[in-house]
């Protein structure tokens, strides 16, 4: 078996992902003539056969669009306004908040921390608390849904939680961990408002009237895009790269997640144009998805692994996911695993690339995006050491919003994010089955873990 010449493949590979890129094209059609594309709508649906195209084109292998229900949510009105006054306050439903309308009296519970809250229980019950979606300082940090439940244990009947991000900006929010399945999906009603209008409520308020009318749907359609280049030396092997190409509601989705959608395509098309022009393929398969609805569930990625790696034991699971999300805020530090066996083979690699890169290992299991439903099933995975992580480019703080916008793209380091991926994958695929050390991870291990950290902030530096 010859291995590869990796000093000529690189320099493929990183010309082709920069003179060759199609990254800015792929941001303007996503996020410009696209737009927003929340799953199950006909937008996610020009975005999935855009990605089936881009990626046949290429050359890839086995390209499919693989289809599933979904039980989907939105919203067709959301109005607040102050007492006294008869101010408008501005407001965004939690993702799948329920249809609600109320007139109570405003109560301040700051950060919704036990303290905060007790002190204030004697008002609680029957009113809108506010809340500081931010952590209080100095203080163990707390998931915000664990602070809305406590609220609701109150017996307040709605929440309006203040966004952190300054200039009138707000996101979509969700009141639930991943983390926790007996926590309830909505405990109460929850809306978010501006730093500035949340500030308006607490000083100016002495009681809010809420309305929200929700749409629900158990019978909406939407699908995952797949597809892989073969493998001449272990087919029955495969390694995962895959990234989300849905977005919440009102955003064009620049950051969150154009940048890992053009991330995968523009690696496979490198990875693809490698073996059409030099004859040079994986040693093992590699697969590329993209994932329906992340922004509700991650029920996308939770179809997949259900869908291709169930506990049957017949079906071989891949060697490593790298999962892909918000690519545009920093560039590529290296890899975070969820588990801790495959960390001294990856960071070889990396140090034989010779650019610094560095993988690590989270200390939590970490529920924030596609890699956790791998995580459940014991599966190998990762993402990358980018965003959540120090060293985030203070201009593109943005994701669940209106301004999460195409030039929110970096499109030069997205280029070096699929140069990167690609010399990594690559090499990986080529690594006989007897150096990848063997994963003992099962899916009861994961829970146990689970139930450990229930309830905790998963520490991200």
């Amino acid at each position: 078996m010859n291995r590869p010449d990796w000093p000529a493949i690189d320099r493929w590979l990183m010309g082709e992902a920069w003179t060759g890129s199609r990254a800015r094209d792929h941001a303007v059609h996503l996020c410009d003539t696209i737009g927003p594309r929340w799953s199950g709508s006909d937008a996610e649906w020009e975005a999935i056969h855009f990605i089936r195209d881009q990626l046949t084109g290429a050359g890839l292998d086995d390209v499919q669009v693989e289809e599933f229900g979904l039980d989907t949510w939105n919203w067709s009105k959301a109005e607040a306004r102050l007492q006294p006054g008869d101010l408008s306050l501005q407001i965004l439903p939690f993702i799948r908040c329920p249809s609600f309308a109320v007139e109570a009296r405003v109560v301040d519970v700051g950060f919704g921390t036990p303290r905060a809250v007790e002190e204030k229980r004697s008002q609680l019950v029957g009113s809108v608390a506010v809340m500081s979606m931010a952590y209080e300082p100095f203080t163990t940090p707390e998931p915000h849904a664990y602070r809305l439940h406590r609220l609701a244990l109150a017996g307040a009947v709605a929440a309006v939680v203040v966004d952190a991000k300054n200039g009138g900006r707000m996101e979509y929010h969700s009141s639930h961990d991943s983390r926790d399945p007996d926590l309830p999906q909505m405990p109460l009603p929850a809306v978010a408002t501006s730093r500035e209008h949340g500030d308006l409520l607490r000083r100016s308020a002495t009681s809010v009237t809420l309305e929200v009318e929700a749409l629900f749907s158990a019978d909406a359609r939407t699908a995952n895009v797949s597809a892989c280049l073969r493998g001449t030396c272990w087919p029955d092997e495969h390694l995962l790269l895959g990234g989300h190409h849905d977005t919440v509601i009102c955003a064009p989705g620049g950051n969150d997640n154009a940048s890992g959608t053009i991330a995968v395509l523009e690696t496979a098309r490198v990875l693809a144009a490698l073996r059409r022009d030099t004859g040079q393929s994986p040693g093992r398969a590699i697969r590329f998805v993209t994932f329906s609805a992340e922004e509700q569930g991650f029920r996308g990625s939770f179809e997949y692994v259900e869908r291709h790696y169930s506990d049957d034991g017949n079906r071989p699971r891949p060697r490593l996911a790298i999962n892909l999300d918000e690519l545009s805020a920093g560039h590529m530090k290296g890899l975070v695993l969820g588990f801790p066996h495959l960390r001294g083979l990856v960071q070889r690699q990396f140090d034989d690339m010779k650019d610094g890169l560095q993988c690590h290992i989270m200390s939590q299991i970490d529920g924030s995006s596609d890699h956790f439903p791998f995580l459940l099933r014991g599966i190998d995975a990762g993402h990358l050491w980018r965003w959540r992580f120090r060293g985030r480019h203070p201009d593109s703080d943005y994701h669940h919003e209106a301004a999460d916008t195409s030039d929110k793209l970096n499109v030069r380091e997205l280029k070096e994010y699929a140069g990167q991926l690609a010399r990594l994958l690559l090499r990986l695929s080529w690594l006989p089955p007897e150096e990848w050390p063997e994963n003992t991870i099962t899916p009861q291990q994961v829970q146990q873990r689970l139930s450990a950290e229930r309830g905790s902030v998963v520490r991200i530096y």
